[in-house]
């Protein structure tokens, strides 16, 4: 339909990957769907797009440097090192942020500004720090959010926790905005090459087709390793599949690639990317809703999923029952990698959280002026 070089395929196949199912999520929210598919729908956005992000930067790299005759390894080493990388600056700095939240004593009244000024910055730091080490700022900024989310947070003070989660989503939801009226202006104003209507309709076509094969594959795996009660049941597999919208991260990286590749091809795959969006988020998102209560998901055992989540931050590992399985070795490694990454969370809870969060501590007081009072009366009796 449209000849393009291999590097240059991989490219528009990197950024086309991207989910952004922020239509998708809202209506989740709206319609009451079980806390797991909305989990699934939210994690596999978030990893796409890390890892979209860090494909693209290679392939772009690869694709300047084409003269170069670089080998397939190095093309893996430049992609490890740019995602490797940028992930561990950014837990890095979300750790650090943890330590100084938590021995800096700034959780008192006539520091509370300070508090939050240093929390809103400290992601900013992380994505300054990425691009200046020619990694990823947006990587590096997500692993910095989800480390800060689940020590830094806790060491806030209580009007400092109001204020992030109020500021964040503020700014969250400007963001999104902002976003889909740029996205409408541009659609309007810029200058698009229409002339390849059928590269775009095979590209959605095969989008379908690519994510179905992932979808239901990967969940198949997660399955082999899962016992029978917390399996992901086809209804999700089929509602995960139908939500792979595309849109911010998208359309950002389709927009670079008219700076990064010739003019004709970056133009052609910026179009086929717009359309691609706007297809997905008029027809998908419109019909959200409606598959949702085809598929019968809606209000799908939230309430005991969230009560589940909100009252217990460790996890317990489910008991595995020997002899029902086929006894195959795939099966038996995905069980070891399950119990492995159980053993993560119980490493989790039982020591990067005392040792990042100052909430052992707190119960510790608690405990000990709990028992004080009862020392006293013994006393006294005696």
């Amino acid at each position: 339909m449209y000849k393009l070089p291999l590097v240059e395929c991989l490219m528009f196949g990197a950024l086309i990957s991207a989910t952004d199912p922020v239509t998708v999520l809202s209506i989740f929210q709206e319609l009451g769907t079980d806390v797991n598919l909305y989990a699934l729908v939210f994690g596999e956005s978030v990893l796409n797009d890390a890892m979209a992000i860090s494909l693209y930067r290679t392939m772009s790299s690869v694709q300047s440097h084409a003269s170069s005759g670089q080998n397939f390894f190095l093309i893996v080493v430049r992609f490890l090192e740019t995602f490797v990388g940028s992930m561990s600056s950014g837990v890095g700095v979300g750790f650090i942020s943890a330590l100084l939240f938590k021995y800096a004593g700034l959780d008192i009244d006539n520091l509370q500004n300070l508090e939050c000024c240093l929390f809103v910055l400290f992601p900013y730091f992380s994505y300054m720090l990425a691009e200046g080490l020619g990694l990823s700022g947006i990587v590096s900024i997500l692993f910095t959010g989800i480390v800060m989310k689940h020590y830094t947070f806790s060491n806030l003070s209580e009007k400092s926790q109001h204020f992030a989660a109020a500021f964040f989503h503020l700014i969250s939801s400007l963001a999104e905005t902002f976003v889909f009226i740029y996205m409408g202006f541009d659609i309007a104003m810029e200058q698009h090459r229409w002339s390849h209507l059928g590269f775009i309709f095979f590209s959605i076509i095969f989008i379908g087709v690519a994510r179905a094969a992932h979808v239901y594959v990967c969940a198949n795996l997660v399955n082999m390793a899962r016992p029978t009660s917390r399996q992901i049941p086809l209804k999700h597999q089929k509602a995960l599949w139908y939500s792979g919208l595309r849109g911010a991260m998208a359309f950002a990286l389709a927009l670079q690639s008219v700076h990064d590749l010739p003019e004709a091809h970056g133009k052609t795959i910026f179009t086929a990317t717009t359309a691609i969006i706007v297809l997905t988020v008029i027809l998908v998102g419109g019909s959200t809703g409606t598959m949702l209560e085809a598929l019968e998901v809606v209000g799908d055992g939230q309430d005991g999923a969230l009560e589940t989540i909100e009252s217990n931050n460790g996890y317990i590992a489910p008991s595995y029952q020997e002899g029902t399985s086929s006894g195959s070795n795939l099966k038996m490694r995905l069980k070891e990698f399950h119990k492995s990454t159980t053993s993560f969370t119980a490493l989790d809870k039982n020591y990067l959280t005392p040792f990042f969060t100052s909430q052992n501590e707190e119960e510790d007081v608690s405990d000990e002026s709990m028992r004080t009072p009862s020392r006293g009366r013994f006393q006294d009796r005696a």
